[in-house]
Formats: C-alpha cells, sequence, structure tokens
C-alpha cells in the first residue's frame, strides 16, 4: 500500500493514544474527553487517503480504526439526537 510517512506517522499517534485506554465501555468514556486533541490528525489522514488506504491503515491498526468507529457512534448520536448539541455550537 502506499502511504506517505505522514499517513502513518498520524495513523500510528492516534493508534497509540487510543491504545492507552481499555476496550470497554469505562475504557471508552475515559478516552472520549482525549478524543479532541487527536480529531486534527485524524482529519488530515482521512483528506489525504483514498478508501483503500483508510481500510488499510484501519486493518492495520485498532487503535485508529476504534478511534474512526467513536467519532461514527457520536457522529451518529447527534443525527439521531441522542446527544444534544448546544445551539450556540
Amino acid at each position: 500500500m502506499n502511504l506517505s510517512a505522514e499517513q502513518q506517522q498520524l495513523a500510528k499517534l492516534i493508534d497509540a493514544h487510543v491504545n492507552q485506554y481499555p476496550e470497554t465501555e469505562l475504557g471508552d468514556e475515559q478516552l472520549l474527553p482525549t478524543i479532541y486533541d487527536y480529531m486534527d490528525a485524524y482529519k488530515r489522514v482521512m483528506d489525504s487517503s483514498n478508501p483503500a488506504q483508510m481500510d488499510y491503515l484501519y486493518q492495520q491498526y485498532d487503535g485508529f480504526y476504534r478511534f474512526a468507529k467513536l467519532l461514527e457512534a457520536i457522529a451518529q448520536g447527534i443525527a439521531d439526537g441522542v446527544i444534544e448539541v448546544p445551539k450556540d455550537h
């Protein structure tokens, strides 16, 4: 797979951070307040990668995949109205 050094470095950074937290509900609760600091790095990877590259990174880095799934769950919760977003944002 043809990935840039930056794509791999950022995916590894996110993976290492996420893997500090256990894959449990409590671990996800502990991880949640820390994800903001890694959202820019994730967006940079996402914007510079094609779908095949993203799939490859998800397969290589479990924490990177878990990060993406957590973001997806948050977005779905907002879309469904389960998670309320303050009107001033």
